[in-house]
């Protein structure tokens, strides 16, 4: 009989894996090393709060997601947050303010969660919560941006704020970023990313993998152009469709397999860069991490999410607390029930078993 999967010892494993990749890839900056030393003791903290919450009966992730705005500036082929009404053109009413976040965060902190992944829409739209993260040094916040609001305050605040660690979107070269992001966006995250390098500043790429950029962005020649720039972390992010029009850009089951393998190979061959795959090899991993095993989303009206990729809720965070909402009916029925582990086709199974999730929602309101 298989050892039960133990996915408390694998988040805190996954954590301090992090770290360490990210502080050899950071050797050469004595600043970001400093940094990185710190949030290493830290993050160990954090492990020790996470154990206390198991022993007294709460699952407690590593990662929460906070979508910071319902606002963007781009109009991305294919954006699953535009497809579920969760991003707009202009800043919609009732979103969190910069006070709200900030308790969002202390109480993360307080509860151990490490990783605050900063989403959006646009999150550098959101100059006032961004501010307010930079104040909590022991929590890393990777914060996933377009690249076309970083002006020179917020290189400023990066250069002060070590916490802060952008990750560009890019789909591959000029052609691919411009075709899915706009004219002239490739041209531009390059500048970013040069004048990201030229003051010594940490940050990562996001790049949304499908069948059509797949090769080209594992490749050696994409690598290098971002590691030439500075680049410190990769995040491949596979793309879901949001409609059966875009299903055929998903990757399938042989890409996963080549995705799997090229990350373990660049892990081993190429340590100067961080590699991260979502949804990743989710067997490896005892299922997916959503709801709480591994990580959740906080939406930017407050709404407690199992995914960005599944948008729905039954418990606000304005109302109640992180730790309330890690209880809420939703996320204790997915993760005690057999969807996240259970066989699915694709990379995402929430998105797959949506009219399932769906159907949990329809029974708690009766």
């Amino acid at each position: 009989m298989d050892e039960k999967f133990d996915i408390q010892k694998y988040l805190a494993e996954g954590v301090e894996q992090v770290v360490k990749d990210a502080l050899r890839a950071t050797l050469k900056d004595p600043k970001e090393s400093l940094f990185l030393s710190k949030f290493a003791i830290a993050s160990k903290k954090a492990s020790a709060k996470r154990e206390k919450e198991e022993q007294d009966g709460l699952h407690v992730p590593s990662y929460l997601i906070a979508s910071i705005t319902s606002s963007c500036n781009l109009h991305c082929a294919g954006c699953y947050s535009r497809a579920n009404n969760a991003t707009e053109d202009c800043e919609p009413s009732m979103q969190l303010s910069d006070e709200e976040w900030l308790k969002i965060f202390k109480e993360a902190e307080d509860l151990g969660i490490s990783f605050i992944l900063l989403a959006g829409g646009e999150p550098m739209l959101r100059w006032d919560v961004i501010e307010q993260a930079g104040k909590m040094q022991n929590i890393l916040f990777p914060i996933f941006t377009n690249g076309t609001y970083m002006g020179g305050k917020y290189m400023e605040l990066l250069d002060s704020c070590r916490n802060l660690i952008p990750v560009i979107s890019i789909e591959g070269g000029a052609d691919e970023t411009d075709s899915r992001r706009g004219e002239g966006v490739y041209d531009k995250v390059i500048s970013v990313m040069d004048e990201l390098k030229s003051r010594g500043l940490i940050y990562g790429v996001s790049v949304t993998v499908t069948k059509d950029n797949l090769k080209e962005v594992f490749s050696d020649d994409f690598l290098e152009t971002m590691r030439s720039r500075g680049c410190k972390a990769v995040f491949y992010i596979e793309f879901v469709p949001v409609s059966e029009e875009g299903a055929e850009l998903a990757p399938g089951d042989d890409d996963r397999d080549f995705m799997t393998d090229r990350i373990a190979e660049l892990r081993a061959s190429k340590d100067d860069m961080v590699y991260i795959s979502f949804p990743g090899d989710e067997k490896s991993s005892g299922g997916c991490l959503a709801a709480g095993r591994g990580f959740f989303h906080i939406n930017s009206h407050g709404g407690a999410e199992p995914c960005p990729f599944s948008p729905y809720s039954d418990i606000n965070v304005k109302d109640t607390s992180l730790k309330e909402a890690l209880k809420s009916n939703l996320f204790t029925e997915l993760r005690n029930g057999d969807i996240l582990s259970g066989e699915h086709i694709g990379g995402c199974v929430l998105y797959e078993k949506r009219d399932q999730v769906e159907k949990i929602m329809a029974d708690n309101s009766i």
